[in-house]
């Protein structure tokens, strides 16, 4: 049988994610050569480069063994009950002993590597919600006991997620566990008493929200909401960043400056190399490499949730619904805080930002996602074929000598 399902290999998914990551590989380069001496003080301006390179190689392993590894496994509780608990366990830990970067607490130190848990929280959600739901289908209309739990961790994970504080995150793990939850085939009167809860929820913390404003809405994320509004006015005071990404994105063009030759990477336009380097990529490669990564990653979200449609599995579905969903949640994210579409959050761009945590978790999800589409593309060639042969072939016991009388 596995033979049959490697034979179903997703080629173009797999062409597709490769291209993607090498081309961010290339574009990290392009955009932290100069951050990496004039901003960081390395002797090499290819320090980003290299570090990048062997999280692309540790990545490039991880995509083989979770397309190979029967994602059928990750369902049973003795894997997924444990992964659940150890992320509520490490995102406290996070609050305790994590390194504090640019204002968040979101990750910890390692040897002479940095990890950033919550990009791995994501991936393990998306298992768990798939893993319970699956299992709760026989009776999943019934609110308290069908719906309700898993909605409990949920909420749980990305409060302690926002509380590092990553907003940006937090968000993208309970939007992408709410379309797992959506894609179950919950009934209208549970949606509308989900939609209800979240209302009560948020009018029951919003006195919390004013009592606590100075401690939850500090000068730093303040500044974010009025650069937001109006960048320009508020350049000096947080709209930097968003400021120097228009004028990347206005002086690229259509054809762009070229590869290398971007300004606003020579100390104008900070972390160039991680949440902005689709400005970079505007700026050099203009609307085709711009293009590019969209399509790249359009197609990504759209093959998931064809690969979740075709899937006759339901814990198959729902993993390819929430990977396919995450991405492009993520995507929508960094592609609208680059352009001033929402305001400024800190997440990357999926497969082309700086970052071992988030290159390795996508690499992840997109090797699960391959699993899952490789199983079904067997089921659609050769089950029927598997059942059809032995359907026709006699059984053991069978024999054509003539009944004794």
């Amino acid at each position: 049988m596995m033979k049959k399902v490697i034979k179903s290999f997703d080629y173009d998914l797999a062409v597709i994610y490769i291209l993607l990551t090498i081309f961010g590989v290339i574009m990290v380069y392009s955009a932290s050569m100069v951050t990496s001496i004039q901003v960081y003080g390395f002797d090499d301006s290819s320090f980003f480069f290299d570090k990048q390179v062997m999280n692309l190689i540790i990545s490039y392993v991880a995509f083989l063994l979770a397309a190979f590894f029967p994602y059928k496994i990750l369902k049973y509780n003795k894997i997924v009950v444990p992964m659940v608990f150890g992320s509520i366990i490490v995102l406290i830990a996070v609050q305790i002993i994590g390194n504090n970067v640019n204002n968040a607490t979101s990750w910890i130190q390692m040897g002479t590597r940095s990890l950033q848990p919550s990009e791995f929280v994501k991936l393990i959600m998306i298992v768990y919600l798939a893993s319970v739901y699956e299992k709760k289908q026989s009776y999943l209309n019934v609110f308290y006991k069908g719906v309700m739990p898993p909605i409990v961790i949920l909420g749980f994970i990305s409060i302690l997620t926002a509380m590092q504080p990553d907003f940006g995150t937090a968000f993208i793990i309970f939007s992408t566990g709410l379309i797992i939850i959506f894609c179950t085939g919950l009934n209208w009167k549970n949606i509308f008493r989900l939609t209800a809860l979240g209302v009560s929820f948020l009018l029951i913390f919003s006195p919390l929200l004013y009592f606590k404003r100075d401690a939850i809405f500090t000068e730093n994320r303040l500044s974010r909401i009025y650069s937001y509004i109006d960048p320009f006015q508020y350049e000096l005071e947080g709209g930097l960043q968003l400021v120097n990404s228009y004028l990347a994105i206005g002086s690229g063009g259509w054809q762009g400056l070229g590869l290398g030759k971007s300004i606003q990477k020579l100390g104008y336009l900070p972390e160039a190399h991680t949440d902005f380097i689709m400005a970079i990529i505007a700026e050099e490669l203009g609307i085709f490499g711009v293009g590019f990564v969209i399509f790249s990653l359009g197609y990504i979200v759209l093959k998931g949730i064809r690969i979740g449609m075709k899937s006759k599995d339901p814990f198959g579905s729902l993993l390819a619904f929430g990977i396919s969903g995450m991405i492009g949640i993520q995507t929508f994210i960094n592609l609208g805080g680059v352009s001033g579409l929402i305001p400024i959050t800190g997440v990357t761009l999926p497969f082309v930002s700086y970052g071992g945590s988030s290159l390795l978790s996508l690499s992840l999800s997109a090797g699960i996602l391959m699993n899952v589409g490789m199983f079904a593309n067997y089921e659609k060639k050769y089950a029927k074929k598997d059942k059809s042969v032995k359907a026709r072939t006699p059984s053991k016991t069978h024999t054509n000598r003539p009944v004794q009388r």
